[in-house]
């Protein structure tokens, strides 16, 4: 790979206590990170923090969460129950209910909440490229008591060896992260109408050290085995790289269609809207 131009990635100015927090009134869980636009250096602390939650029941999960906190669901699903609320999330979704909008202190946040099971193999089998996406970009993790940090190397080595396949011989060390972060955006039904363009562009200058430490290990241990001089040795790279797009953008095109109706029902109609109609902004503000 040629010299990269030095980017400064500073940190967010949210610290690691300070993302737990929301935690303290929630019922346990075995993983959670913080993710989004929330932890660029560019945004500011009124941005909305979001959360994946990991639990090894979600049915009990949601059932002790709807007694502490009834208010942070739509009231409709809080109506009908911890057992509705998992029925959409597995039978409509990909697995995942979130709650957003959601008054914590000072501040805003959404939080996601999945089967442990499910998030270890998406991270393993790409099953939803869902969450092993969101984990191919930079977090912060809050939780970690079964080791999800270690599992998803797996799921990092995937995405640099997909970006290497669909990149041009030539590359730039932010080209390889901006391939990778792009990963989860193909196919993304919300890419059509409500997603920033320049989304990539602005997590991967916002993040460009993050990126490195999660992904310079393992660039390391390749150069060094000389692995990522594999394309001369495969005369289909072409096949391989068609068939590779066409993989990931039907995995990502059938579940963001499916969260994304999933999430409709969960947030309910005023909270549904609001997040649409900022996520349109955003998108028609990135085109202008």
């Amino acid at each position: 790979m040629e010299a990269i131009s030095p980017i400064t990635s500073p940190s967010s100015s949210i610290s690691s206590s300070d993302l737990a927090g929301p935690l303290e009134i929630l019922p346990p869980v075995d993983f959670c990170c913080a993710y989004g636009s929330s932890l660029l250096p560019i945004n500011s602390s009124n941005k909305m923090v979001d959360y994946i939650l990991g639990v090894s029941d979600p049915l009990r999960w949601h059932s002790e969460n709807l007694e502490r906190n009834r208010d942070h669901y739509a009231s409709w699903m809080a109506h009908l129950g911890p057992r509705v609320i998992t029925g959409v999330a597995d039978r409509i979704g990909v697995g995942v209910h979130f709650n957003p909008y959601v008054k914590w202190e000072d501040k805003m946040i959404k939080y996601g909440v999945v089967r442990m099971h499910d998030l270890v193999q998406d991270l393993l089998y790409w099953e939803r490229f869902y969450l092993s996406g969101r984990l191919q970009k930079p977090v912060k993790i809050l939780v970690d008591n079964l080791d999800i940090k270690d599992v998803n190397m797996v799921n990092l080595r995937y995405a640099i060896s997909a970006a290497l396949l669909l990149l041009p011989p030539e590359f730039t060390e932010v080209d390889l992260y901006a391939k990778i972060c792009s990963l989860s955006y193909m196919g993304d039904v919300r890419m059509l109408f409500a997603e920033d363009r320049s989304k990539v562009k602005k997590i991967v200058q916002g993040t460009f050290k993050s990126f490195q430490a999660m992904y310079k290990p393992i660039l390391n241990e390749y150069t060094e085995k000389e692995m990522l001089e594999f394309s001369i040795f495969i005369n289909s790279r072409e096949e391989a790289a068609k068939f590779t797009r066409k993989f990931i953008s039907r995995r990502v095109m059938g579940s963001s269609a499916r969260q994304a109706v999933s999430g409709f029902l969960a947030a309910g109609g005023v909270n549904a809207v609001r997040y649409v109609a900022g996520k349109i902004s955003k998108a028609w503000k990135s085109r202008t």
